[in-house]
């Protein structure tokens, strides 16, 4: 039988887990978190990362039990039973058919403030277009540009960071350290969680590692400490990063709220640097689409191909190319829901299924360790039951704490996974089919 070898060290796991979370999104949604909290997006941010702290924690005591692909979907079902593991993947499906849409969206709007004369529709349009197009014809193609496309975000992000300072060096009335964008003065923690409950949307990824397990050595130890690396390296980043622009851009005020970083580009660096930057953040989006689109039509796939979802529509790959066409095609009619949805709401809906998942695997540790383990000292105590406990009551309050059209719409979603569930399971008589993930993946 053919292994996959296991070949990744902590630090390849690593690279993989910050370059999925895609960094520059940080300047993606700058604008949107400026406007949400009064000016405070490090401190969003910084909330944001404590939250992210503990569930990267249950994570990696989840991954450590259960070293196998499928994420909160497997854990979930295992831990506690597989009509919530069910929920918990129903939950992922929400990120994963949606997230192409609300990529999509950013860059599209970053183009219609680049080009005011084109509609913002049409550049919708042509990002679903062209990375339908790839993703049919084969990952052999998106994976050869990938690599590239990473290495250009990065050094944007690095440039944006650079000419920030300069910018902030030569302006006496702003000072390179304040405590403004933590605190200022007037600070109001809703503003600060409704932020950072919208600042979660760039952490999303930082569980994609666990994909990797079948090819990293000694997956118990590397997995877990990859997942805390990834997220302390990721949310360092987006707090310093965002404290930089916050300096160089005190107000919150923007002709463009989707595409802010736009206007500071101009600011910072002049037409040339705006231009540099755009194509940065146009290649990230593309890259992130890409990518984004391939894992949801192949998640759709696996559900088919074992049931979960209509076998002859989803479970079927195209006769030439070997992909998942149907699924992929799915995803772009969904993607065209941006047409009619603007940033905030788009990337806060999909955060509901995030912070839905993140929650079960929060409780997942507590009934595996906790509840089903024999020993209950101190120390099991506090890693078992008080760390995922503040886990799963962070999540929760960031998921109140979202847009309420965007938890309406959690709410619609998770209220036809229920209804759903029952028709699969003949009213909750019997459980529900299992995925394969390892041949998905």
């Amino acid at each position: 039988m053919a292994r996959l070898q296991r070949t990744l060290s902590l630090g390849s796991v690593v690279l993989f887990g910050i370059a999925y979370m895609t960094p520059i999104i940080v300047l993606g949604t700058f604008g949107i978190l400026a406007q949400s909290t009064a000016g405070m997006v490090p401190a969003a941010y910084l909330a944001a990362l404590v939250a992210m702290f503990f569930t990267a924690m249950s994570y990696g005591r989840m991954a450590a039990a259960f070293p196998v692909a499928g994420s909160a979907y497997s854990y979930v079902r295992k831990a506690i039973s597989p009509k919530l593991g069910f929920i918990a993947g129903w939950a992922v499906l929400l990120d994963y058919l949606f997230l192409p849409m609300a990529i999509w969206l950013i860059g599209a709007a970053y183009l219609a403030s680049a080009f005011p004369s084109i509609p913002q529709w049409i550049w919708v349009l042509a990002f679903i277009g062209v990375t339908s197009a790839i993703n049919i014809v084969g990952l052999k193609l998106a994976n050869g540009i990938n690599a590239l496309l990473m290495l250009v975000q990065f050094l944007v992000l690095i440039a944006f960071v650079a000419l920030c300072v300069h910018y902030i060096g030569g302006d006496a009335s702003k000072p390179l350290w304040s405590i403004k964008p933590f605190f200022n003065g007037d600070m109001q923690m809703p503003l600060i969680m409704s932020g950072a409950a919208i600042a979660c949307y760039s952490f999303l990824g930082f569980d994609a590692v666990s994909t990797l397990t079948e090819e990293t050595r000694d997956p118990r130890r590397t997995i877990p400490r990859a997942i805390m690396l990834i997220t302390l390296i990721g949310g360092l980043i987006f707090v310093g990063v965002s404290y930089f622009v916050q300096i160089a851009h005190p107000s919150f005020q923007f002709d463009s709220v989707d595409s802010a970083a736009y206007e500071i580009a101009r600011n910072i660096g002049g037409d040339l640097f705006v231009s540099i930057f755009l194509i940065g953040l146009i290649v990230g989006q593309f890259a992130s689409g890409l990518s984004a689109q391939a894992s949801g039509s192949r998640l759709l796939f696996a559900m088919g191909r074992d049931g979960v979802l209509p076998k002859s529509f989803f479970g079927t790959l195209h006769v030439r190319f070997g992909t998942p066409v149907n699924s992929i095609l799915l995803c772009a009619a969904v993607a065209l829901l941006a047409l009619k949805l603007d940033v905030t709401t788009s990337t806060s809906f999909i955060n509901f299924g995030a912070f839905l998942a993140f929650s079960l695997v929060n409780l997942s540790v507590i009934f595996h360790y906790w509840i089903g383990g024999e020993k209950k000292g101190l120390r099991e105590l506090l890693l078992f039951l008080i760390c995922p406990l503040i886990g799963l009551i962070a999540d929760l309050w960031l998921m109140v704490s979202l847009d309420h059209l965007a938890v309406w719409l959690g709410l619609s979603w998770l209220a036809i996974g229920v209804v759903y569930l029952a028709v699969l399971t003949s009213g909750f008589r019997r459980q529900p089919p299992e995925m394969d993930f390892q041949e998905a993946t």
